[in-house]
């Protein structure tokens, strides 16, 4: 057993890799890549310096879209030939999603362009489960362009937002896609569309309590302060940091609350 001089907390591990710790975390708990060992006090993981190959592997698959699973098993099988076949397969996926995502995005910038209106607008090609399945791909695909955030994060996230509207999904779906359109304003540093969406996504959040999750209230107020910290405003920051702590507190589910508290946690506050 590697002595434990030798390990690295989950902290340093994620600053040599470039993998955050939340996500350290979930591959634990999926079997992707487990810590080196863990301690029983604490629980703290620790990570070896051979297993850094593995993370840097799995950071550039992630990068590529390649979901978790086909990541997990496609490293198990320790084969270059399988890693080829399962490396071509997701290149024919990934060239699928890429047609459907350019046409949505070329839909969506003629709504912005005022071409079309979506006022009474129902999709004559898409069924309310393709807009679904295309509202989680685009979702999905947001968080994989947050490790290098540009236009295709933003469009992604707002191309999201449209299809979760066109599937009539619920007030919830709507809050978490304001969520999300709050978090990529605030990753590309502008604050005033960061507060729009965040004040939205707690409007709808606030306005149907039934329909959320218990998380919801709790990851508003994080939208928010993230958006108040964008804008230099530290008291509302502070003010909606608090909440969000207070709201992370309730939240029934440990696995939920515990992903909540680290987005919070990464907040200069």
């Amino acid at each position: 057993m590697l002595h434990r001089m030798q390990l690295m907390p989950i902290g340093r591990f994620s600053r040599l890799t470039g993998l955050g710790v939340k996500a350290l975390r979930n591959y634990d708990e999926v079997g992707l890549l487990v810590p080196a060992a863990v301690d029983d006090e604490t629980g703290y993981r620790f990570y070896s310096p051979d297993q850094v190959d593995r993370a840097e592997t799995i950071r550039l698959l992630r990068r590529l879209d390649m979901p978790l699973e086909e990541i997990r098993s496609t490293l198990a099988a320790d084969d270059p030939v399988a890693l080829r076949a399962a490396l071509v397969s997701h290149q024919r996926q990934m060239a699928g999603r890429d047609a459907e995502i350019r046409a949505s995005m070329g839909q969506l910038q003629r709504l912005i362009d005022g071409k079309e209106t979506i006022m009474g607008m129902r999709s004559e090609s898409l069924q309310d489960e393709e807009h679904r399945r295309l509202g989680i791909d685009l979702y999905n695909r947001t968080w994989t362009l947050m490790d290098s955030p540009g236009d295709e994060m933003l469009y992604c996230a707002h191309a999201s937002a449209y299809h979760w509207m066109q599937s009539g999904g619920t007030t919830a779906n709507r809050a978490r896609s304001e969520w999300l359109c709050s978090r990529v304003y605030s990753i590309l540093g502008r604050p005033e569309p960061a507060l729009h969406h965040a004040r939205r996504c707690l409007e709808l959040v606030e306005s149907s309590p039934a329909e959320m999750e218990d998380w919801d209230i709790a990851g508003a107020h994080e939208a928010l302060a993230r958006a108040h910290l964008t804008a230099g405003d530290m008291d509302e920051a502070r003010r909606n940091y608090e909440l969000a702590r207070e709201e992370t507190a309730k939240i029934a589910n440990p696995e939920d609350a515990k992903h909540i508290a680290a987005d919070l946690d990464a907040l200069p506050l």
